[in-house]
């Protein structure tokens, strides 16, 4: 089995956070949604507790197991990005699991490669809600 292109990573300090989060929530997941505020923010939730849309985009894994899932439209705006997850100080929203902490998960991107792209357009089209992953 070949390995997908990576679309989304952690930075040490959003690694560590999540390291935390996990250790006081058990397993855990992202879903970046989109729209304003709080929306455009990536949201941690303990797996489970959020219901991926059958048309939710499943980018990929970070630490290991925690899956990152994004809103089709959102995905639409951010295929052609590789997508960092940040953690600053700050107010994030008040259903994201950091919110306690003081500190808000961020996304920081940039343009996937003319290598990462053709990688991308030769590998099958990512999971979706849909699938049941």
């Amino acid at each position: 089995m070949t390995t997908r292109t990576a679309r989304v990573e952690l930075t040490p300090a959003a690694e560590e956070l999540l390291r935390r989060l996990t250790g006081a929530h058990g397993p855990v997941m992202f879903h970046q949604s989109g729209g304003c505020c709080d929306g455009s923010a990536p949201m941690c939730y303990p797996r489970g507790e959020f219901r991926v849309g059958a048309s939710d985009v499943l980018l990929g894994h970070v630490a290991g197991d925690v899956p990152f899932w994004m809103s089709a439209d959102q995905y639409r705006y951010w295929s052609h990005t590789h997508l960092t997850v940040d953690v600053v100080p700050g107010r994030g929203s008040g259903f994201s699991l950091e919110a306690p902490e003081g500190v808000r998960f961020l996304l920081r991107s940039r343009l996937l490669t003319d290598e990462e792209l053709r990688r991308v357009d030769a590998e099958p089209p990512l999971p979706t809600g849909a699938d049941g992953v």
